[in-house]
């Protein structure tokens, strides 16, 4: 019999994944190779004299996961209908990737659970760092290594060392730049201890020191790969300060600052730069709106929105490169850059099936020793689920609907708000939930469970603000995250509605009434970015939640959100 590795390794090699600069297309290969070595799956049409390898919103995953991508994904404006959002069968299509193929798992919820059986998890900073070794190994001088971002937070062993086990393990691949976005939920005095004793350039030419009005962090770094001069231009999420507690880095300001872009990529040409590159936490349409307003950038490593493309969106003369999130995916870019602009490229996003890729051995004993002080409790079973726990899209998650349950029960809440975070990681049915995978989907700085009274018009507020954050047709007014989660009611949305209109039919799911704006509710939720917010931490809500029940949950889709205008 096949083991799992040797099943995923023949599955693999029937519908290997290849992006060129000429099609693009993950392409079929001939079936009747046989096993698919780790060699096999990590080949590449090398060309050029640059190589960019970027992983973005690892969100602090060092082992391998499960993580479901969104079955709704939408867009407004210009955006409507364009890749990344595209989602489920549509996505597999527009790709030409087969369904039930290694890539669907990867890139799709198509039939997720039945391919999370055959396929397995995903990730692991050690199957990371082997494929990192293999392309420093055959492209030696040549390689770029940049990290986009949210990295330090989104684990147990993460907030308990206040990201320095990321910081270590991170460290050791050595990175050649990074930028950020929830590193600055440590607070701006555990991120400047941090920045101090990085071996790399932490990059971030849009945040702004208030009080000097003068740049908080370098903006660009210059180096020199196969004889190119490359500039690489960090820029961290411009909406920090109202995405995450501005209290806890009151000095900083930051956003998109277009005219400072420009200045600096007019600045790094007029310097030698014969390749600008962007590392950027914009979030994937931020960006594609800004390729075509900023001139000069050859690439840009896009991140924030967590979003898995086999590849690149051009934009003019922009390649915008989409590296997906948790580690289940780091991309390869190789360049040829001739006369000060380039020439060609190959591009290939490089799926970490952890079954498939060998760990290397350094990397795993460095994880192991970080994590070490932390196994008991990571494994710690709090309960059982029948249902596959999620949260990646943009209404529902089967996560946050647990976590709302869990509120309203814990809290004695009429409604409770879940936010819209894009990070956390999966669980399969009948999989035990550890203290670990609560922690992946509630590890932050800020988990208070507030209780409080909230009107029917502010609630209607609060969704419509939220709203608009997501579905504003303009993408210099979207902030990331997916709509904030609801328990205990229901409500009907059009997103091609402006602000103050999308949102209608708020109903109590109890009794059936509509919402009255006049009256008060009881209202729980959490991650609050006001200061001085009380209340227990999520995690401690959801583990007592679960105890009680001591059975298996089952957690069934939410279905009392009814979306028009898709």
């Amino acid at each position: 019999m096949f083991s799992r590795r040797e099943f995923l390794q023949a599955a693999v090699a029937t519908s290997a994944i290849l992006g060129t600069a000429g099609t693009g297309a993950w392409r079929a290969l001939a079936a009747g190779q046989g096993l698919m070595s780790e060699a096999d799956l990590l080949k590449f049409p090398s060309m050029g004299n640059v190589s960019l390898v970027h992983l973005a919103d690892i969100h602090a995953q060092l082992k391998p996961i499960y993580f479901r991508e969104p079955s709704i994904n939408v867009g407004v404006g210009e955006a409507k209908g364009l890749p990344p959002h595209v989602t489920g069968a549509d996505f597999l299509k527009l790709y030409n990737i087969k369904p039930g193929s290694p890539e669907a798992y990867a890139l799709s919820s198509e039939d997720y659970i039945a391919l999370a059986g055959n396929y397995g998890r995903m990730g692991g900073i050690d199957r990371i760092a082997t494929v990192l070794n293999s392309i420093r190994a055959e492209r030696s001088d040549k390689v770029l290594f940049l990290d986009g971002g949210d990295t330090w937070q989104g684990s147990y062993t993460s907030l308990k060392t206040k990201g320095a086990d990321m910081v270590e393990v991170m460290n050791s691949l050595k990175p050649d730049a990074m930028t950020a976005h929830w590193e600055f939920t440590y607070g701006i005095d555990r991120v400047k201890e941090i920045v101090d004793g990085l071996p790399f350039a932490f990059l971030g030419q849009n945040i702004f020191d208030n009080e000097w009005d003068e740049p908080a962090f370098p903006a660009m770094k210059m180096f020199e790969r196969g004889g190119v001069k490359v500039a690489v231009i960090g820029q961290a999420l411009p909406y920090l300060a109202i995405a995450n507690p501005r209290w806890m880095f009151p000095r900083l300001s930051f956003g998109i600052r277009e005219e400072t872009l420009q200045q600096n990529v007019d600045a790094a040409r007029t310097g030698g730069a014969e390749l600008v590159v962007l590392l950027s936490h914009n979030g994937f349409d931020v960006d594609r709106k800004l390729a075509g307003r900023v001139s000069g950038i050859d690439v840009i490593l896009t991140a924030h929105t967590h979003d898995a493309l086999p590849e690149p969106v051009i934009v003019g003369k922009t390649l915008l490169i989409a590296s997906g999130s948790h580690g289940k995916f780091i991309s390869r870019v190789d360049l040829d850059v001739q006369d000060g602009a380039v020439k060609g490229y190959q591009y290939k996003l490089i799926p970490i099936f952890s079954d498939v890729i060998t760990p290397d051995k350094e990397t795993t004993a460095l994880v192991d020793k970080v994590r070490a002080p932390f196994e008991k409790e990571l494994g710690t079973v709090l309960g059982r689920t029948n249902s596959l726990l999620y949260r990646r899209g943009n209404f529902n998650g089967t996560f946050d609907d647990l976590i709302c349950d869990a509120l309203i029960e814990e809290r004695e809440a009429d409604i409770a708000l879940s936010p819209g975070f894009r990070w956390g990681t999966t669980v399969l049915p009948d999989q035990d939930i550890t203290v670990e995978l609560l922690h992946n989907a509630t590890s932050m700085t800020y988990p208070q469970a507030y209780r409080s009274e909230m009107t029917g018009k502010l609630i209607h507020d609060i969704l419509e603000d939220v709203a608009d954050n997501l579905f504003n047709p303009d993408p210099y007014y979207q902030q990331g995250g997916d709509m904030v989660r609801v328990g205990g009611m229901g409500y009907r949305i059009d997103v091609r509605k402006p602000i103050g209109s999308r949102i209608t039919d708020m109903t109590l799911l109890k009794s059936g009434e509509k919402i009255d704006p006049a009256k008060t509710y009881v209202v729980s939720g959490w991650a609050s970015v006001n200061e001085g917010t009380e209340g227990p931490p999520i995690w401690d809500v959801v583990s007592d939640y679960l105890k009680k029940k001591k059975k298996t949950i089952s957690v069934e889709p939410n279905t009392s959100v009814i979306v028009e205008g898709v």
